[in-house]
């Protein structure tokens, strides 16, 4: 039909973001087209945070996730934006400079450890007491600046893994707390031995189809509704 504008041949191709101010198309950045095709990948690897002010290390480590599968789902450049990032996004884990332009990136890796997501720090250097200040925090890894990609995904594998080891063990001990704490309170309510009181939680579980650690913080709640 004359006058219309022809269908576009190649729908798939890469978008363009408009200027609000001119009306300007522009070209979508190289960059952000492959982190929305790596998006759309179902076998995505994992979910990768960055933060890190230099834009030549950002780059090495875009190339590098991508190549292994992953998918960058935020970039930081400074501390105080980490958090943010961390909650809007829910990463598979973070890479984090070990300097920031406003304070200390082992300081930011503490703080997105207490988010229960696991850290990678990227150091141009690992003296000792650098090394020591990271495990403190909770850093599960390094990576080496300059980045060799080959490096990346067994240090993020392996960073996952030991994360996922460390909060399964620590849930496991709290369990074990919660559920002495239970036996106790039912010992003494009911004048019961460690082994009847035990008896009784695993009863409950079992009729209920829950982990025991689940009826007895239901048991401890209960107890303190009744004190107050």
């Amino acid at each position: 039909m004359r006058g219309s504008r022809a269908l576009d041949p190649h729908p798939t191709r890469a978008k363009s973001l408009i200027s609000p101010r001119r009306g300007v198309a522009l070209p979508l950045p190289q960059w952000t087209t492959m982190r929305t095709q790596k998006a759309a990948h179902s076998s995505t690897r994992w979910r990768v945070a960055i933060v890190d002010d230099h834009e030549r290390s950002r780059s090495a480590l875009r190339s590098a996730i991508w190549a292994a599968g992953g998918e960058i789902v935020g970039e930081s450049l400074r501390c105080r934006d980490t958090l943010a990032i961390i909650r809007r996004t829910s990463p598979d884990i973070v890479v984090c400079a070990a300097g920031l332009p406003d304070g200390d990136g082992v300081q930011a890796a503490a703080q997105v450890t207490d988010a229960d997501c696991p850290v990678v720090l990227f150091t141009s250097h690992t003296d000792e007491a650098l090394v020591e200040r990271a495990r403190a925090a909770g850093v599960m890894g390094f990576l080496l600046k300059p980045l060799r990609a080959a490096e990346l995904a067994p240090a993020l594998d392996l960073a996952i893994a030991r994360f996922q080891e460390t909060r399964q063990l620590k849930q496991s001990l709290e369990g074990r707390k919660v559920i002495e704490r239970a036996k106790g309170t039912l010992m003494a309510r009911f004048g019961l031995t460690e082994e009847e009181a035990f008896r009784r939680l695993r009863r409950a579980a079992m009729d209920n189809r829950q982990p025991m650690v689940d009826i007895a913080k239901a048991l401890l709640a209960s107890e303190t509704v009744a004190k107050a």
